[in-house]
């Protein structure tokens, strides 16, 4: 039984299931936004549960074309492959399974043929471009290859208007909502990510991974996270059109506290003093679902807009 138990967590382990709650988080306020006033329960379900194997997909296959450097790494030597507890190919096969499960859910059950597309081209970004390609090459590997972990937001809000209409159907200014959220999060995902690259320099080194803490002095590391703090909330603001108050002081209020404490990181290496790296790390997560909580409860209640009370 202990066997068993120790394979499931391993399996579940693969999938990184830290990495999807916060992909998933960014899905809901997506949808709920994209059907401003209305809430459908049973779909934003169906579409979570797609995502989530296609999230959990593609993580494993990242740990499987990552497994030499995760087995140089102190960050990840205890992740299942690394450990041999399950074989490459047994989580080769798993990742298949998920990825055509996560296709076929979305398209069938969710009735939603762009949002599956969208899984495919995600899945196969952040293992081709991202994984293979630009993690071991180039410093600039978190910038572009972010781009993967932005996608649920366009995922949740294809599957709304796939039920509204249809997608491309929809107007403009629908989809310009979903590209400031897609944008949000690309421009979150560098300072996020260089955060954790400053305390764990010496894996990323060890591991030959050009993460840009391993390349570059720390002033230039600390200067592109504060640029990249700075455009992250400038543009969850864009938003503030399409919301009411509540996401609009949120977004203000947190906003504000990002780029703070980014500016006291930056700050403290451009003076020498000790920094703490981790808590813009984990600040960073705290804004992002303050930010994403607000939009969804901006969205459920569907008060007036700022556009609508201005026009």
């Amino acid at each position: 039984m202990n066997k068993f138990a120790d394979t499931v967590k391993a399996y579940v382990a693969l999938t990184k299931p830290r990495v999807i709650e916060l992909l998933l988080v960014a899905t809901i306020p997506a949808m709920l936004q994209a059907e401003r006033g209305d809430v459908n329960f049973g779909l934003i379900l169906l579409t979570l549960v797609g995502g989530w194997m296609g999230a959990a997909s593609a993580n494993t296959f990242n740990m499987v074309a990552d497994y030499d450097i995760d087995q140089k790494m102190r960050r990840t030597r205890r992740r299942p492959l690394a450990k041999d507890t399950v074989s490459l190919r047994e989580a080769t096969i798993f990742a298949w399974v998920l990825m055509i499960a996560s296709f076929l859910w979305l398209w069938l059950l969710a009735d939603s043929l762009l949002a599956a597309g969208f899984i495919l081209l995600t899945i196969w970004f952040y293992i081709y471009v991202y994984t293979k390609w630009l993690k071991r090459r180039t410093w600039q590997n978190v910038i572009w290859g972010g781009a993967a972990g932005c996608m649920p937001v366009v995922v949740g809000w294809a599957v709304i208007t796939d039920h509204n209409g249809g997608a491309f159907n929809a107007g403009w200014h629908s989809w310009a909502q979903a590209i400031i959220l897609f944008m949000v999060v690309f421009f979150w995902t560098p300072p996020h990510t260089w955060a954790l690259g400053m305390r764990y320099r010496e894996d990323y080194e060890a591991a030959g991974v050009p993460m840009m803490p391993v390349v570059k002095p720390p002033l230039e590391v600390t200067r592109q996270i504060l640029g990249y703090t700075w455009a992250t909330v400038i543009t969850s603001l864009l938003l503030v059109p399409a919301t009411s108050w509540i996401y609009a002081v949120a977004a203000t209020l947190c906003g504000l506290w990002f780029i703070f404490m980014a500016t006291k990181l930056h700050l403290g290496v451009k003076n020498g003093t000790p920094v703490k790296p981790m808590q813009l790390f984990f600040l960073s997560n705290n804004y992002l679902s303050v930010l994403f909580v607000a939009l969804s409860i901006d969205a459920v209640l569907g008060w007036d807009t700022f556009s609508t009370l201005l026009s």
